[in-house]
């Protein structure tokens, strides 16, 4: 076992850094895996002969069944443990990605995208957790940020791989390629144990339902709870409303090719990636809550100039600072719940309350696509501020500052 004493001082042990790994690669599946689809969308209409609304809605019940197997296996996770679970998920997912590269048609791939999505879904929350429970309270943060970078990595590979890699293995080969990153993280989480303040708290179970309960036991953890639901709604609102659209809109309004779209989804990516690693480190440094408020206004900011652009190369780069303070505060969420919450509702909160967010989420590419239509694409992007500044407000006056709290 993790010894407490070297997880409450700043030493990171062989099994924090082994713990992150496992984490952080299964979150990179997650990444890879909806990007990827993204990208064979064209490809799989074309072979299966699916309509856009099906091809659609592809993505929209794989995130469906993210959202539903975030809060299942959750609360599985704080009653069965973090690793058992997180086995559980890699499973799921592994079987049912590989049998979409298998599919004959509409119905059957959109039940395995669905079920994989469930498996997928369970991955942020747990993972969190997992790294939060063994790294010490003073680099927290950046620990979190380091798990939340790897689904920036997988969307990356997906935006490299994929142009390479589908014109000669097809969409069925790329399926198969999506199930890669999930040998990996079950290899690396075979060799782990549940982390001591897990164990410790564990001793006497609690019934499933009290985790849920957990969340709103008072009215300052209510308080709290729908703080973080605000931020983790506002994050992926904005993150989906601007990756959905933006390579599409790259490519038809200023005449992208496949190859130049990848390459603007590359360098925006590399930006977010940016983004959370300062975001992580700066949180240790000087807090949660400024440094949240620092990426917000932040966010603002950019989202406001970004939309005024109409040159192609510059919006290919600047979209790297735009990513950079929208999608950096990625970084701080695990952190921030799980010092918010007890051990033992500690992984339900992070799967419950981000994947409300991730629920909300949801709407942002039909509100921009609608907004896009009614007036222009930059004038849905420049609404996008906005939401940022409902982010503000609800840091200011919902969030506490939770920097260097021992895990309970």
């Amino acid at each position: 076992m993790t010894d407490e004493n070297e997880i409450k001082s700043d030493k990171v042990t062989s099994y924090g850094w082994k713990a992150l790994a496992g984490s952080t690669v299964g979150y990179a599946m997650d990444g890879f895996d909806l990007l990827i689809l993204g990208f064979m969308l064209s490809a799989i209409s074309a072979d299966l002969g699916l309509t856009k609304g099906e091809a659609g809605s592809l993505v929209t019940w794989t995130l469906i069944g993210a959202v539903f197997g975030g809060i299942i296996f959750g609360a599985l996770s704080d009653q069965y443990g973090r690793i058992r679970v997180l086995t559980w998920t890699i499973v799921l997912f592994a079987v049912f990605t590989g049998l979409c590269a298998f599919a004959q048609g509409y119905w059957d791939l959109l039940i395995y995208r669905t079920i994989a999505g469930v498996g997928l879904g369970g991955e942020f929350g747990i993972g969190m957790a997992l790294a939060a429970e063994a790294w010490p309270a003073s680099k927290r943060a950046r620990a979190s940020s380091y798990v939340a970078l790897g689904w920036q990595t997988g969307v990356l590979a997906a935006a490299l791989l994929t142009p390479l890699l589908l014109p000669y293995i097809g969409w069925r080969g790329m399926f198969i390629v999506g199930v890669l990153p999930a040998f990996a993280a079950w290899f690396i989480r075979n060799k782990l144990h549940e982390p001591e303040v897990f164990v410790k708290s564990t001793a006497k179970k609690l019934p499933i339902l009290e985790s849920f309960r957990l969340l709103v036991k008072d009215k300052a953890t209510a308080k709290i709870s729908a703080g973080i639901v605000i931020l983790c709604s506002v994050q992926n609102f904005g993150y989906y409303g601007i990756m959905i659209w933006m390579p599409g809109f790259l490519s038809d309004k200023l005449g992208f090719n496949l190859t130049k779209s990848s390459l603007w989804t590359a360098v925006t990516v590399l930006g977010m990636m940016t983004g959370i690693w300062v975001f992580g480190h700066l949180a240790d440094k000087i807090g949660r809550k400024p440094s949240f408020l620092i990426f917000q206004v932040g966010a603002v900011i950019m989202v406001l100039v970004y939309s005024q652009l109409s040159d192609p190369n510059i919006m290919l780069w600047s979209g790297a600072l735009m990513g950079l303070f929208v999608n950096g505060m990625l970084g701080g969420y695990g952190a921030l719940i799980s010092e918010a919450y007890q051990t033992k509702a500690r992984a339900t909160a992070q799967n419950v309350l981000f994947n409300i967010g991730r629920g909300v989420g949801g709407f942002g590419p039909v509100v921009v696509g609608a907004l896009a239509m009614a007036y222009s694409f930059q004038f849905a992007i420049a609404l996008l501020a906005a939401i940022y500044v409902i982010d503000i407000i609800a840091t200011i006056f919902l969030v506490p500052e939770l920097k260097g709290t021992q895990l309970k």
